[in-house]
Order: structure tokens, then C-alpha cells, then sequence
């Protein structure tokens, strides 16, 4: 019997704010809220921020403008001043040798031929120097790019559990993580008991690395910095660190796990390995999520020399001034010059359908599927290609043979990669197009966040799909408010490109695809279906009965997901992070050939593995 990947739970931090509760949606759509509900949303977000004392009109006025895509701040580095070094060659003046003074534990370990040196005092000593000396001299440049998604201002993850000098991108797993596992609205030890900890499931990375100076930066700086690589640099720069550390510090899991990497489409691509566990029926809770930190001068710099990023001076061409709007920056299928980086984690708690029933989950949707295709021949591996054709048209595909045609057609919208480059507001829009075209899809909605959040890389898709979450509690979707008008050679013949939020039932609204293009053709959409079908198909599956009797669960679960909320929402920290506790040795395990026990969990892992290929052997 089929099994369905239900989204129980979700969390994580990107320049709106928390996920959770459907705080950083609100954010998105907080003009279109109402009083009550916006004041909740930024008396959240004050306490994320550690803005202390009443709610004041200052204080909204300052969490507007440090807030989602801005100018880059100080608290990351200063883009006025980013450290360099400029090689230089010395030489003496006429006929006479080099000479300078260094104290004596700076002289290099190895002493060049032609240099000369003599004891001056305690400490220091004179270097004379027959030929030229080579030099790097400090320097400063001021980045060309200067807007970026970052975290809330005021939001200093480090100080919120013992990160011991973690790479941030580590930092905000650890947040992430925990904001999504107490979301559930019960302890995830009741998990552990429930389910056999080999039927329990982690797939989370980033798809770049942790590039900051704790992490793979640092150890590549160090020898020219002058400074020494520390142990943790290589092992916690490594991409996988991302689920490596929810299972070794939050959730204490000896399932499967993995890193799947998929440059910008790095979330569905551990999305998918998830909800394939899942519907194995090997596996029933999976936890999915991605992390990114890449806001650092060599990375923008990076992206910048491929071209990739909006500069401030061509914004201020798009615009005709000469004083950069860094807040729109941003502008999916509008006129654009680029894409905004941008920092965040996400993270998702899948049960498989059976699981969610019985702990009276809270049900905020269900994954239908996810495809992946890539670009086969390609001129450029970071060109556009065929792959998110398919991945696009097969999406569609699996909600007509769900839902059926009409839904398809007339309930359904997509949530855009849309990352306000040139090519992408033309590629993607003649994929929607033409797809639309194809399935007989007019006016079919089209969302694209990247114009509040920028561009978080490996999250971007967990963006996407909070935003869908917020979207179905609410009923608003929110629009490409950055852009004026649509770009003439965008293809939208048959799609609705929402400029606007668009106000809708949430009962008439079945599923959203989210799209997801990365470098080197990696293509990837899913079709996420809503909440009300989803419990429509429990229902038809188990019976009402079992649906009555998940409700009268489930009240005490929202209670307790609520309690999380309110406590979280006044700025009370509780970040999961177990260092050290219950460590099990392998001395310690309960061995047969039947069975391993664990200590301190009630289900034991079975041994007795069928046969795979019981028709061939």
C-alpha cells in the first residue's frame, strides 16, 4: 500500500525571519495582514532581533529596513573596506643593499640566499638584502556589489548554544533544525521510542560548503595571513556537516543519512531522497533541510566575476540614479541585471502517512513527488538547458494524475526559481509558458520570493516551500512587488506573473510546484500538495474515523506547538543541542544475530533483512 510523505512540521531562519509558526511568510505579505495579526509578527520578529521594551513605531520602522534584501551591514564585514593584499617588489635605491630591522620570531623559517642577518638586541635583528624582495602589502577595495538577503539585524545565532566557533552555516543548521523538530508539538524522543531508529532518516547539506573563516575559508587564508589552520577548519567545512550535525547534536539518529548535492536545487534534491524513503515504506520519519552562509567578499566576488550578481551601477542604470535602491535589488521577470545572494536554513519533518495519524500530527501539506532532470549537452555548465522541461512538465503531470485535470488547470500555481538574472526572466518564463501552453494552463500563477529573501543557494527551494506553507494558513500569495512592470522579452502569454499579493481560498488552491535551476543543470520541481487534500486523501485511505480521531490528538499537539510559538515569539531560546549526551559505545549495544538494541530506546533494529532478489536467487 502507497505511502504519502506528510509535512508535520517545518523551520528555519532567512532575512524575513523565523519559519515556524509562519513568521518569516508574514514578513513577506505584513501590509496585507491585519492589525493584530502584524503587531504578533513584528513583536516576533523584535525578539529575534533583541529589540527590548514595547512595540513602538521606531521599532516597525527598523525592522522593515533590516529586514530582507538590503544594503550589506557591518556585522558580516564592511563592503567599504575588504582586506587585500597587492604583491610589490622592493629594491634598494642605487648601488646600496636592502636593509630593514624585524624582531627575530618573524623571520621566515626559511632564510632566502641572498639575505644577510645580524643580531641588534634582545628580540630583533637587522636583515640585509643583496637582491630585490618581494612583498604583499595590506590593502582595501570596496565591493562593486553591495545588497544581499541577510539574517534579521540583531540575530547572532553563536550566542544561542555553545557554537564553539562554528562556520555559520553550521550556526543556522543548528537553529533551523531545532525550530522545525519543536514545531511538532511533541518531543521527538516519542519518536525515537515509536519508531526503529534504522526507519528514521536525514538528508540536509549546502551546496557550497562552509566557505566563512571558520570553515573552509580559514584554512585556505591561514598560510597567508599569517595565521594557523585550526582542527575544526577542514572537517566542518565539508558540505555534508549540514546533517552530520542534526543527527549527531539534535536529534541523536543512527538512521540512513546523506548530503545531496544540487547546486541551487540542493533542497529538492534531499527532498527527494526523503520522501523516497518514505514511500519505500522502509522509512518513516525523515528530516530534510539545507543550509548556506555564503555572504563573504570572495564569494560575492566570485559570483560577480561570472557576472551573475546585480552591481550597483547597473542598478543605478536601471533606475536612472545615482543613489542604489539595495532593497530592490531583487527583481524576478522584471527589467534585472542580476541576482541577490542571500544566507538561510530550512528545514522540513516528513511522516510517512500511517506515522502523522498516530501521533495526531499537525499536517501542513504533503509532497506528491519530485523530479529531477539534467541538461544533457550543454555549450556552458552554467547556461540554462532542457532539463527543467521536464521537470516542470512531469510536475504537472503527477497533479493531473492525483487530482485530475481541472485542478491541475484551474488550482494550482508555481513558486518560481525567478532569480532576477537576464536569462533566467526569459528561460524560465518560455518553460512556464510553453508548459502552460501544453496542458491548456490559462493564466496560470506565478510567485517568485527571491524578491524579498535573494537567492540562499542550497535553501532556496525550503524558502520557497515555507512561503507555500504561509500561503495555504493565510491566503495570500505573496507578489513580485520590486518589479513595476514585466520585461518585455519575458514569455507570459499564459501565465499571470503576480506583481501584486494575490488574496485567495485556500480551499480552492489543491498544489503548488516549486521549481528549483542550478549550475551545471541541475533541475529540479516538486509538486507540494495542500492541506486540506492531503487530509482528503488520509481520509479516503484510513476512513473517517481514524481522521476524527487524529483531530482529537491533534489538539493537544497545536497546544504544544503553540506553547513553542508564544515562548519563541518572546524571545525565549530553545535551540536543541545535546554535546556529549547519550553517547552510546559499542561495547554498550545489545548484539544477535536477530536483533541490535540500543540502549535507552524501546524498538530494536531488526536483522532480519528479506531478500532483494528473491527471483533470481
Amino acid at each position: 500500500m502507497s505511502r504519502l510523505p506528510v509535512i508535520v512540521g517545518f523551520g528555519g531562519i532567512n532575512p524575513a525571519g523565523r519559519s515556524s509558526g509562519h513568521h518569516g511568510y508574514r514578513r513577506l505579505v505584513i501590509d496585507q495582514l491585519g492589525a493584530q495579526l502584524a503587531d504578533e509578527t513584528w513583536q516576533s520578529l523584535a525578539a529575534l532581533m533583541q529589540l527590548d521594551g514595547p512595540l513602538t513605531t521606531t521599532q516597525k520602522s527598523f525592522m522593515r529596513q533590516h529586514t530582507l534584501v538590503r544594503k550589506i551591514e557591518n556585522n558580516l564585514f564592511d563592503p567599504h573596506k575588504i582586506l587585500v593584499h597587492k604583491t610589490a617588489r622592493l629594491a634598494a635605491a642605487a648601488t646600496e643593499p636592502l636593509t630593514f630591522t624585524l624582531k627575530r620570531n618573524q623571520l621566515p623559517d626559511v632564510i632566502p640566499p641572498d639575505w644577510q642577518v645580524s643580531s641588534l638586541d634582545t628580540g630583533n635583528v637587522l636583515v640585509t638584502a643583496s637582491g630585490h624582495l618581494d612583498v604583499l602589502f595590506p590593502d582595501a577595495r570596496a565591493s562593486r556589489v553591495n545588497s544581499a538577503g541577510q539574517l534579521p539585524t540583531g540575530f547572532d545565532p553563536e550566542k544561542l548554544y555553545q557554537s564553539r566557533n562554528h562556520p555559520r552555516g553550521l550556526q543556522l543548521t543548528v537553529y533551523a533544525a531545532s525550530d522545525a523538530i519543536n514545531s511538532l508539538g511533541f518531543d521527538w524522543e516519542q519518536i525515537r521510542q515509536r519508531v526503529p531508529a534504522d526507519q528514521i532518516s536525514v538528508y540536509a547539506s549546502s551546496a557550497m560548503g562552509q566557505l566563512d573563516f571558520n570553515g573552509a575559508g580559514g584554512m585556505l587564508q591561514a598560510s597567508l595571513l599569517g595565521k594557523r589552520v585550526s582542527s575544526k577548519n577542514c572537517p566542518l567545512s565539508l558540505a555534508e556537516m549540514t546533517a552530520d550535525f542534526v543527527n549527531a547534536y539534535i536529534l541523536g539518529s543512527v538512521g540512513s543519512t546523506g548530503a545531496n548535492i544540487g547546486a541551487c536545487a540542493t533542497f529538492l534534491y534531499n527532498l527527494r531522497q526523503g520522501i523516497q524513503d518514505i514511500r519505500s515504506g522502509k522509512f518513516r520519519a525523515v528530516v530534510v533541510g539545507a543550509s548556506e552562509a555564503p555572504l563573504t567578499p570572495e564569494v560575492i566576488e566570485g559570483y560577480r566575476t561570472m557576472g551573475a550578481l546585480a552591481e550597483d551601477e547597473a542598478l543605478n542604470k536601471l533606475d536612472g540614479s545615482t543613489s542604489t535602491d539595495h532593497r530592490r535589488a531583487c527583481r524576478p521577470f522584471g527589467d534585472n541585471c542580476g541576482f541577490t545572494l542571500a544566507e538561510a536554513s530550512q528545514f522540513v519533518v516528513l511522516f510517512d502517512d500511517e506515522l502523522a495519524l498516530e501521533m495526531g500530527a499537525n499536517i501542513y501539506g504533503s509532497v506528491a513527488d519530485v523530479f529531477i532532470n539534467a541538461d544533457g549537452f550543454k555549450k556552458s555548465i552554467p547556461g540554462p538547458g532542457i532539463g527543467n522541461y521536464l521537470t516542470v512538465g512531469k510536475s504537472l503531470g503527477v497533479v493531473r494524475a492525483i487530482l485530475g485535470e481541472q485542478a491541475m488547470q484551474q488550482r494550482t500555481y508555481i513558486q518560481a526559481h525567478g532569480t532576477s538574472t537576464p536569462q533566467n526572466r526569459v528561460t524560465e518564463s518560455h518553460i512556464f509558458n510553453e508548459l502552460a501552453k501544453a496542458f491548456k494552463l490559462e493564466k496560470w500563477p506565478v510567485a517568485a520570493i527571491k524578491a524579498y529573501l535573494g537567492h540562499s543557494l542550497a535553501t532556496a527551494a525550503g524558502d520557497q516551500i515555507a512561503a507555500s506553507l504561509g500561503a495555504w494558513h493565510h491566503g495570500i500569495i505573496p507578489g513580485v512587488t520590486t518589479v513595476d512592470r514585466i520585461a518585455d522579452d519575458v514569455h507570459h502569454s499564459h501565465l499571470d506573473i503576480l506583481l501584486n499579493h494575490r488574496e485567495f481560498d485556500p480551499t480552492q488552491m489543491d498544489a503548488a510546484l516549486i521549481n528549483s535551476k542550478g549550475f551545471g543543470g541541475n533541475n529540479a520541481t516538486a509538486a507540494i500538495l495542500a492541506p486540506h487534500v492531503t487530509l482528503s486523501m488520509l481520509a479516503k485511505k484510513h476512513g473517517k474515523a481514524r481522521l476524527t480521531a487524529h483531530a482529537n490528538l491533534n489538539e493537544g499537539v497545536r497546544e504544544q506547538s503553540a506553547a513553542y510559538d508564544a515562548a519563541t515569539s518572546t524571545g525565549k531560546n530553545a535551540l536543541i543541542y545535546n554535546f556529549g549526551v547519550g553517547v552510546v559505545e559499542g561495547d554498550q549495544l545489545g548484539l544477535t544475530d536477530q536483533a541490535i538494541t540500543i540502549p535507552g530506546l524501546s524498538q530494536p533494529i531488526n536483522l532480519n533483512v528479506a531478500n532483494p532478489y528473491e527471483d533470481m536467487s
